[in-house]
């Protein structure tokens, strides 16, 4: 009887020790913001925190922090082949190593199905009433990210957006970290530049014009709490600039990119600028340890491989010749002198093409 009261009473004492000990912790744990943003007590400068992105780890045992990839695209030919060769690349590096790719969604703002449904998982969103892009397709991608966030069920908590246009080189882990996304910085989106344009929409109290990022909306990777409340401020504020003849003048064909950079600082969501994320031929001449192929501008050379860029090349390979009808099979490829990069492309769209169904249907 005396051995079992003192056993009895040693579980009762490591029962009450254990709890205990669990209210300690739970009492001192941090808790995290439902709104990811910069952090107010923190000093360091988000691109000094890339190093140490490039650095992490992925073990076998790691936990991932998966995100979405969503790709918003018309119905036309043009986007169509391009969402295609997209997303067979998607599909090849989804999961090797270092990847954190999780899903992937067509955002297709035609508002009916078209007939890829079954070979790119697709949602369909609803353009904007006629009229109102006023000519400006792009304005349609704001809207349709607000349907999808709405009303899809994604399983991530990290969205990338892309576009068609991108062609994934190698798997892409998620480089967003601490509630700050991860962007590229584009050397033409210079909010300095524009402060008394886009102070109509970042008023001075919201702090400095470089809380706004030198980025647009793609590539990013956001987390989606952050991303659900930046996209209805992303489309109002794109359909204001796009309505204000001085802002619409100043910034183009750049004005939803923008608009995104805007509400992003609206909501205090800052971005880890990230310049590996990807390349644009033929400006960018090597692959080196680049995630993205945007292939954006034309490739003109002559036979003996020197950039012809401004006049129609020998050879050449330019998105925008294949907006009636998608690129045929085996496009040559380019002479011997051309970069890295812009071999490397027409070999991934020609390999792309070999094993899609149905190609050119």
């Amino acid at each position: 009887m005396g051995c079992g009261n003192v056993f009895f009473t040693l579980i009762i004492t490591l029962s009450v020790a254990l709890i205990t000990y669990n209210i300690l912790i739970s009492a001192n744990a941090s808790l995290k913001q439902e709104l990811p943003g910069p952090s107010t007590s923190s000093i360091i400068d988000p691109i000094i925190r890339m190093p140490v992105e490039r650095s992490r780890k992925y073990g076998s045992n790691a936990q991932k922090r998966l995100f979405h990839t969503a790709v918003t695209a018309s119905d036309s030919v043009y986007n169509t082949w391009q969402c295609r060769v997209m997303y067979y690349w998607f599909k090849k590096h989804k999961n090797g190593p270092n990847s954190d790719m999780g899903g992937f969604t067509r955002i297709l703002h035609s508002g009916k199905p078209d007939n890829y449904m079954n070979e790119i998982p697709t949602f369909i969103a609803q353009p904007l009433p006629a009229g109102m892009d006023q000519g400006y397709i792009v304005l349609n991608r704001p809207w349709a990210f607000v349907q999808w966030l709405q009303k899809a069920d994604i399983k991530e908590d990290y969205i990338l957006m892309a576009e068609p246009d991108h062609i994934i080189v190698k798997p892409i882990p998620n480089l967003s970290k601490d509630g700050l996304g991860a962007a590229f910085p584009f050397f033409y989106i210079e909010p300095k530049k524009y402060e008394s344009v886009l102070r109509k929409y970042f008023p001075e109290e919201k702090g400095p014009i470089t809380n706004i990022d030198p980025i647009g909306n793609s590539p990013v990777i956001v987390g989606k709490d952050s991303l659900k409340k930046i996209a209805p401020t992303w489309m109002n504020v794109s359909l204001a600039m796009k309505k204000d003849p001085e802002t619409d003048k100043a910034f183009g064909w750049v004005l939803e990119m923008y608009a995104y950079a805007v509400s992003s600082a609206l909501h205090g969501v800052g971005n880890i600028l990230y310049k590996d994320f990807m390349i644009q031929p033929p400006w960018d001449t090597e692959i080196g340890n680049k995630f993205i192929i945007h292939y954006t501008y034309g490739c003109d050379y002559d036979l003996k491989g020197r950039l012809t860029y401004g006049k129609i090349g020998e050879w050449r390979f330019d998105k925008r010749s294949f907006d009636t009808e998608a690129p045929p099979r085996n496009l040559p490829l380019p002479p011997p002198g051309v970069p890295e990069s812009v071999v490397t492309l027409v070999k991934m769209v020609n390999e792309a093409t070999s094993n899609i169904p149905n190609w050119g249907s």
